[in-house]
């Protein structure tokens, strides 16, 4: 028998998890997010090596050191630049985008836009838990402006960014929101996510009971949303204006063609480069 015959074993989430134990606060919502997106990647069966995970800074963005493919812990707020740069270099690689609610919303915000308008087919995975916990507590740009914090005596004030809203004004291809509680229903939405092509904005409410202890009554009140996916920008765009911030599932599922540029043969080597920058 052939090298090329035989079957090569079915690959399970676990084959997904790198050897480097999780460092988060007990009970944070990013453990069930790790999970699902391995359960994700075995679903698809997709190889490690054809996968990159691209992160920021932010207890969320600690996720490629986690999975056992590809991955780049980038600065604060510019991984979906450096994850686009490389799948219009790599359309081959499966990529995903790790970020946080502080991540990609506040100083990641005008890439999260722009990311959205250009439509390269990349996943953005938010874990948004409405506060900055690596930083101990301020209020992000998803917070309410009544939460009352020993940061923010009586709350900010300030209208929250509303992240689904935004994507599909900006052009975001695919757009769902998850529950961190919900394992199975979260890898559910990775993975279509990932089958969908274009700019995929998946929002995964994740709690984080460390520093919003009051986060521990989202599992009462997510919710599925009542009424299925849209391909209908009008219809999205009313549904999402009068969302609660808790309907979860897929909203909206567009058919703009992804961008795609040409990739060009390499013109120089490894060694070359290394010449042009040697010292």
């Amino acid at each position: 028998m052939s090298m090329d015959t035989v079957c090569k074993p079915e690959l399970v989430a676990r084959d997904y998890k790198s050897d480097i134990k999780p460092v988060w606060c007990p009970g944070c919502g990013d453990y069930s997010v790790l999970s699902s997106i391995t359960k994700a990647l075995a679903e698809l069966q997709l190889p490690p090596e054809d996968v990159a995970v691209i992160s920021g800074i932010g207890c969320s963005s600690r996720i490629p050191a986690y999975v056992d493919c590809y991955g780049f812990h980038g600065v604060h707020g510019r991984s979906l630049p450096l994850a686009t740069g490389l799948k219009v270099a790599r359309p081959d690689l499966t990529v995903l985008v790790a970020s946080g609610d502080g991540d990609g919303f506040s100083i990641g915000g005008n890439h999260f836009m722009h990311a959205a308008r250009r439509n390269v087919d990349l996943t953005y995975i938010v874990m948004d838990n409405r506060v900055y916990g690596m930083t101990k507590g301020q209020p992000s740009p998803t917070t309410e402006p009544d939460w009352d914090s020993a940061l923010a005596p009586g709350g900010t004030g300030i209208s929250p960014f509303r992240p689904l809203v935004i994507a599909l004004a900006a052009g975001a291809n695919f757009i769902a929101r998850g529950f961190a509680g919900d394992p199975n229903g979260t890898a559910k939405l990775i993975t279509e996510a990932i089958r969908h092509p274009g700019f995929s904005f998946v929002e995964l409410l994740s709690p984080c009971i460390t520093f919003r202890p009051d986060q521990k009554n989202w599992k009462t009140q997510v919710h599925d949303a009542v009424v299925d996916p849209t391909d209908d920008m009008g219809r999205a765009a009313r549904r999402l204006m009068t969302d609660d911030g808790f309907n979860t599932g897929v909203l909206f599922t567009g058919e703009r063609a992804p961008y795609q540029p040409p990739v060009g043969q390499a013109t120089a080597t490894v060694s070359d480069l290394e010449e042009r920058f040697a010292l």
